[in-house]
């Protein structure tokens, strides 16, 4: 399995200092930490989440809880 990022939870001092740089750049920032390992799916599993990607004209990450 591969190892992705998952959206970091930061506390309102982490989320003011993003904010603040977000306004000093004129840009949107996302913040990460390691933590999503991506599920191995069987080929029928994953055409099943290419189908629904493909319906809902999304890309879908399919992780292990």
């Amino acid at each position: 399995m591969a190892s992705f990022l998952k959206i970091a939870p930061l506390d309102d001092d982490g989320v003011q200092k993003l904010r603040t740089l977000e306004d000093d750049l004129g840009k949107h920032i996302m913040a990460f930490i390691p933590g999503l390992e991506i599920a191995n799916l069987t080929q029928d599993q994953l055409a099943q989440v290419r189908a629904l990607e493909d319906e809902l004209q999304v890309t879908l990450l399919v992780y292990e809880t």
